[in-house]
């Protein structure tokens, strides 16, 4: 059974693979050491067999779909904390 993502979707590593192929027109074969255990990436597409395109800090990776699990997003994110409640004193 695969897991669905939409792009754009956060991701988890939670589990390595023996290796790793790049997303890459010309994908390369990396140790899995590139990546790391609870690294966390962006959903960048969806490839045929249950891979997904990762892009994670040291490049774009092919993930199968049991490697990887969705960051469930905190409320303050979606609630956009980026902007303060005004406060209610009477300055």
């Amino acid at each position: 059974m695969f897991k669905e993502f939409t792009v754009g979707d956060r991701v988890r590593v939670i589990e390595l693979p023996r290796y790793v192929k790049t997303a890459e027109p010309m994908p390369m074969l990396r140790p899995p050491n590139v990546i790391q255990i609870g690294e966390e990436g962006v959903i960048i597409d969806r490839r045929p067999g249950g891979f997904w395109g990762v892009r994670f800090s040291k490049g774009a990776f092919l993930m199968d779909s049991q490697y990887i699990e969705a960051v469930a997003v905190s409320s303050q994110t979606a609630l956009g904390s980026e902007n303060p409640p005004e406060s209610s004193s009477n300055t």
